[in-house]
C-alpha cells in the first residue's frame, strides 16, 4: 500500500465553498482619505523620545513603541478603550492591520502594560509634541486659547470615602492611648522607654522588643479564652499590638491623602467633590476627577486632570513654547481669572 506524504498544508481544509485568497497588500483596500493614512504620517513624523526613553530593551519581531501609540490612538478615535476590544480590533479590522505593518497581533495584556507603565509616564510630553507640529503646521495660531473643564465621577463606590480630618483627630486620640500605656509600662517594669518625648513607630517597636524579653525572662506564657486570666505584661503587649497596627493604618492613609482632604478607598487616586449631577438633592460628594483642557482653533492643546475641588485652586501654568505673555486666555471663573492675572503669565479675559 502506498503512503502518500502530503508536503504542503491544505488550505481549505475549513472552507466548504471557496478556496483561501490573502491579499497581497491590505494598503489597497484602504480609501487615500481614511483617518488612519493621516494618524499613520503624524505619529512618524513624532521624534518620541520620550515615549522610547521607558522602555529597557526593544525586541526586534515584536510591535514597536510607535506603533503601539498609533493602535490606542486610533482606538480611542473609534471609542475603543477596552484593551481586549483593541486585541480583536487587531485581528479583524485592516485599518489596525495597516498600523501593524506585519508586525505580529499585541495581546490584551501587551496593550495594557503600553498604556499603564509607558505612555502615563510621558503622556503630557507627547501632548506638548503634537501641539508643536500643529503650531509649525500653521494648525493653531498660539494667540488665542479657551480653558474650561468638568468633573468626571469614578468608577469606585460612592461610600467608601477617607477623610483626612477624621484620621487626623484618630491619629491624635491614638497618641494619647499610647501615651497612657508608655507611661503605665514604665512605671509597672521600670522601663525608660521614650526618649526626648517623641513617638515613633520604630519607638514603638523597640518598646515590644523590651516588652518580650521581660516575658522570656519571666517565663510567662500567654493565655487565651474563658475562664483564663491574662497577667499584665500580656495585656501591655496586646494593647500595644494593636496601637502599631492602627498607626500604621493612619500613617498610610494620611500618606496617600497628601495635600488632598479625602480620598476614595476603591480608587486612591479619587477625592471626593460636588457633581452637578445630585440625585439626592443634598450635596452629596462623589469620588470625581477635576479635568481641565484647553482649545485653540477647535484642537485640545492643554490638559490636565487634578484632585483640585473646585476651579479656583487651578493655576494655569503653559508650557508649551508658542504660548507668551501676548497669549489671551479666556476662562469661564471670576476667581480663577482674578488668582492667575496676578501671576502675570498670560494675558486673562472671561468669557
Amino acid at each position: 500500500m502506498t503512503k502518500h506524504i502530503k508536503l504542503q498544508k491544505d488550505y481549505t481544509a475549513s472552507c466548504l465553498y471557496y478556496q483561501i485568497k490573502l491579499p497581497l497588500d491590505i494598503e489597497k483596500n484602504i480609501p487615500s482619505d481614511d483617518p488612519v493614512r493621516l494618524l499613520s504620517t503624524f505619529v512618524e513624523g513624532m521624534k518620541l523620545s520620550d515615549l522610547y526613553n521607558t522602555y529597557g530593551k526593544i525586541k526586534k519581531d515584536q510591535v514597536s513603541p510607535k506603533q503601539l501609540l498609533k493602535i490606542v490612538i486610533y482606538a480611542g478615535m473609534n471609542r475603543i478603550y477596552s484593551s481586549r476590544n483593541n486585541e480583536k480590533s487587531c485581528r479583524r479590522d485592516i485599518n489596525f492591520m495597516y498600523l501593524l505593518e506585519g508586525k505580529p497581533f499585541p495581546n490584551h495584556a501587551t496593550i495594557a502594560r503600553f498604556i499603564s507603565l509607558h505612555l502615563s509616564q510621558c503622556s503630557s510630553n507627547i501632548l506638548a509634541e503634537v501641539s508643536n507640529i500643529l503650531y509649525e503646521l500653521g494648525e493653531i495660531s498660539g494667540r488665542h486659547i479657551f480653558i474650561d473643564g468638568t468633573k468626571i465621577e469614578s468608577v469606585s463606590n460612592r461610600y467608601t470615602f477617607v477623610w483626612k480630618k477624621a484620621v487626623t483627630k484618630n491619629q491624635s486620640k491614638l497618641f494619647a492611648k499610647i501615651t497612657e500605656l508608655i507611661a503605665e509600662c514604665e512605671e509597672m517594669y521600670g522601663l525608660k522607654l521614650v526618649y526626648q518625648d517623641s513617638i515613633s513607630l520604630h519607638s514603638l517597636k523597640r518598646i515590644r522588643k523590651k516588652l518580650y524579653a521581660i516575658k522570656e525572662s519571666e517565663g510567662i506564657t500567654f493565655v487565651h479564652g474563658i475562664g483564663r486570666r491574662k497577667s499584665a505584661i500580656q495585656k501591655s503587649i496586646e494593647s500595644l499590638e494593636t496601637y502599631i497596627e492602627k498607626l500604621k493604618e493612619y500613617t498610610h492613609k494620611l500618606y496617600t491623602c497628601g495635600e488632598r482632604n479625602s480620598y476614595s478607598k476603591t480608587d486612591p487616586d479619587a477625592t471626593f467633590m460636588r457633581m452637578k449631577e445630585d440625585h439626592m438633592l443634598n450635596g452629596q460628594l462623589k469620588p470625581a476627577y477635576n479635568l481641565q483642557h484647553g482649545v485653540d482653533s477647535e484642537y485640545i492643546v492643554w490638559l490636565t486632570v487634578g484632585p483640585q475641588p473646585t476651579d479656583t485652586q487651578f493655576w494655569i501654568v503653559l508650557k508649551y513654547g508658542f504660548f507668551t505673555k501676548k497669549t489671551i486666555v479666556s476662562i469661564d471663573t471670576a476667581q480663577l481669572y482674578r488668582e492667575n492675572r496676578e501671576k502675570g503669565s498670560c494675558r486673562f479675559t472671561i468669557y
